[in-house]
């Protein structure tokens, strides 16, 4: 499989940048902001897939992970770290190699000191997983070794802490 062209790639989602820790293991990943919503997506390639050739769920479940965990610190306004409490999905079908996937917000609920949303992954085919997560909202800025607060995905859209 080649590298993603920007054919493959539907209007509006632009590449991330890399430097995102874990989340750099998914590039090349792209991500759509509008009308107050993130979505993320990519094309499914060898490095996403395992031996079937098909979207391995670890690659899924942090494309969750990161998409449902940008969509509560928007919700709440803060671009910040928000410790994963859970992370629950169903798999549903397969995401082929060369197929675009991305994903969809259905939801999120914010309490005090925890987020709670909900989504699913999608491809040409219909849906691909669905996803519910929860996540800490510490009352501390550190959430990171050296004190520094990244927003990692939510780089750009939001104001970091301190800003």
């Amino acid at each position: 499989m080649s590298e993603t062209t920007p054919t493959d790639v539907p209007e509006g989602f632009e590449p991330l940048e890399i430097g995102y820790g874990f989340t750099d293991h998914l590039k090349p990943l792209y991500r759509r902001v509008r009308e107050g919503e993130v979505n993320f997506g990519l094309v499914v390639q060898p490095q996403h897939s395992n031996t079937m050739g098909i979207c391995h769920g670890g690659a899924l479940m942090t494309l969750a992970d990161i998409t449902a965990a940008s969509w509560a610190n928007m919700a709440r306004g803060i671009a910040a770290g928000a410790p994963t409490v859970n992370l629950s999905m169903d798999f549903i079908a397969a995401a082929k190699q060369g197929e675009w996937i991305e994903t969809r917000g259905e939801g999120v609920v914010l309490k005090r000191l925890f987020g709670f949303s909900r989504g699913g992954i999608v491809g040409r085919r219909g849906v691909v997983a669905r996803f519910n997560a929860t996540f800490y909202f510490p009352e501390h800025p550190g959430m990171s070794q050296d004190g520094i607060v990244r927003p990692g995905a939510m780089q750009g859209i939001l104001d970091s802490p301190g800003d």
